[in-house]
C-alpha cells in the first residue's frame, strides 16, 4: 500500500504560517510623562521551552546588559498531533484536476486525513508590563480562533482554511532570592492547529459513460428503470466543449 514518495511539507507550511502571526510584534517603554522612549520588536524563535530557560538562567542578574538583549522574546514548539475524527470525509471523496501532461487522463486524490497539532507560544520577560503589552496584542485575535489560508496542494491548486484555536493561557513567575532578582516571567499559550494530511495525486481515466439501474426490491431482482448519459462526442477531453445524451426507461 505504501509504495507512493511524496511529500507536500504540509506541517513544515502550517508551522511557518503559525510562526508568522507572531513574528511582527513590537512594544514600548514609556517614560513618567508617558513619552515613548523605546520601541522593541519581540524576537521570535522555534525552541523548546526548557532550552530557553536553561539560556535565561545562565546569567541570573537580569539586570546585566547581556541579558537585556535577550528579554523579552518569545518562542514555540509542537507538542505532538492528535486525529481529528469530527473532521473525517468519506474516504472514497476525491479531488480532481485536469492534467495538461496528458488530457486523456486526470489528476486524483483522495480525501484527506484530519489531524490536529498541539503547539505552545512561549513569552519570556524580565517585568510584567512588557509581557501584558504582548499578550494584550494576541489575545483579541482568538476568541478562540483565527484562520489561516494555506495552499496545501499546488499540483491541483487546493487551498485550506487552517484554523488556529487558543485552548489556553498559563502563567509562571519564577525567582530566586528576594523578589529584586526575578528570574523569569513566562507565559505559556497553547494552541491547536486543525490541519489536513493528503495523499499522493494519481493519474486516472476519464469518465465517459454512466449507467444506474432503479430496483423495486431489496434483493435487486425487480428492474423498474434505467438512466444513462454519455459524453457526445465520446471522444472529448476535459478541455473540450462537449454535450450530454441522456437516456431514461421506465421497464413499468
Amino acid at each position: 500500500m505504501l509504495d507512493h514518495t511524496f511529500y507536500w511539507g504540509t506541517t513544515r507550511k502550517a508551522i511557518i504560517a503559525f510562526g508568522n502571526l507572531f513574528n511582527d510584534i513590537f512594544i514600548e517603554r514609556r517614560n513618567s510623562a508617558g513619552a515613548v522612549v523605546q520601541r522593541i520588536k519581540i524576537p521570535l524563535a522555534y525552541a523548546p521551552k526548557q532550552k530557553m530557560i536553561a539560556r535565561i538562567e545562565q546569567q541570573p542578574n537580569l539586570e546585566d546588559q547581556r541579558v537585556q538583549l535577550i528579554l523579552p522574546r518569545m518562542s514555540f514548539e509542537i507538542l505532538g498531533l492528535d486525529y481529528d475524527p469530527a473532521r473525517k470525509l468519506s474516504p472514497i471523496n476525491s479531488n480532481r484536476a485536469i492534467n495538461s501532461d496528458d488530457v486523456t487522463r486526470i489528476k486524483a486524490q483522495y480525501a484527506p486525513t484530519p489531524y490536529n497539532i498541539n503547539v505552545n507560544l512561549y513569552v519570556y520577560s524580565k517585568n510584567q508590563d512588557d509581557g501584558l503589552q504582548i499578550i494584550e496584542q494576541i489575545l483579541p485575535y482568538f476568541n478562540p480562533d483565527f484562520n489561516l489560508s494555506l495552499k496545501a496542494i499546488p499540483e491541483l491548486d487546493i487551498k485550506n482554511d487552517l484554523p488556529v484555536v487558543l485552548n489556553n493561557v498559563t502563567y509562571e513567575d519564577d525567582y530566586e532570592g528576594d523578589f529584586s532578582q526575578r528570574r523569569s516571567i513566562i507565559w505559556t499559550l497553547s494552541f491547536v492547529i486543525k490541519i489536513n494530511y493528503y495523499g499522493p495525486v494519481n493519474k486516472t481515466g476519464i469518465i465517459r459513460r454512466v449507467n444506474a439501474n432503479i430496483f423495486k426490491n431489496l434483493e435487486l431482482t425487480e428492474n423498474v428503470a434505467s438512466y444513462t448519459a454519455t459524453v457526445t462526442p465520446n471522444t472529448a477531453v476535459p478541455t473540450d466543449d462537449f454535450d450530454f445524451a441522456e437516456t431514461f426507461t421506465d421497464f413499468e
